[in-house]
């Protein structure tokens, strides 16, 4: 009786997820809130340096395909711990035996939904993570870690932004002929 008991409330725990996970987004992509601690930490420095500069900061979306994988591991997932949590067998389905691990998952279910659960929510964080910070200035790119395969320093970020600005005052105080 205990184990109905628990077979239900997992399952309804998985379809009030899969409720969440779906709600309010239309366009198939994965919502994420992510820390950002290292835009932080330079938000921060930045500001104290030029408190006149707005900073924005936004994910950079990975590819489509990367996109779609990750939604579809997603729905994925929570199928397969359902199908865990009732216990039907869906190799039986396809005329096949169960693999071993099937068997060790129907007999320690808790386990192997937790295992399913965060194989998958890694393989979903790799797909959805691009690494992306790029760096504008009044909509002009100048730092893109898409393109130099690391983050710039501080000083260097300070040096780059300087030659900017300055740049930017100069372009703006010479003449321009109509």
């Amino acid at each position: 009786m205990a184990m109905k008991g628990l077979r239900l409330s997992l399952l309804v725990l998985g379809v009030f997820s899969l409720c969440c996970a779906t709600a309010g987004d239309s366009s198939g992509v994965k919502k994420m809130r992510m820390q950002f601690r290292v835009f932080e930490e330079y938000t921060q420095a930045l500001y104290q340096r030029y408190p006149d500069i707005r900073i924005e900061g936004e994910n950079y979306l990975p590819i489509p395909l990367y996109r779609h994988i990750s939604s579809f591991l997603s729905m994925f997932k929570l199928l397969v711990i359902g199908v865990i949590i009732i216990g039907r067998d869906p190799f039986a389905f396809f005329g096949m035996q169960a693999p071993g691990i099937w068997e060790w998952g129907q007999g320690n279910k808790i386990y192997a939904c937790m295992m399913v659960f965060f194989l998958s929510n890694m393989i979903e964080n790799q797909l959805m993570s691009t690494g992306a910070f790029e760096i504008t200035l009044n909509d002009v790119p100048v730092w893109s870690k898409l393109e130099s395969g690391h983050l710039p320093s501080m000083q260097q970020l300070v040096q780059i932004l300087d030659n900017e600005m300055k740049m930017n005052v100069h372009m703006n105080t010479i003449p321009h002929h109509s």
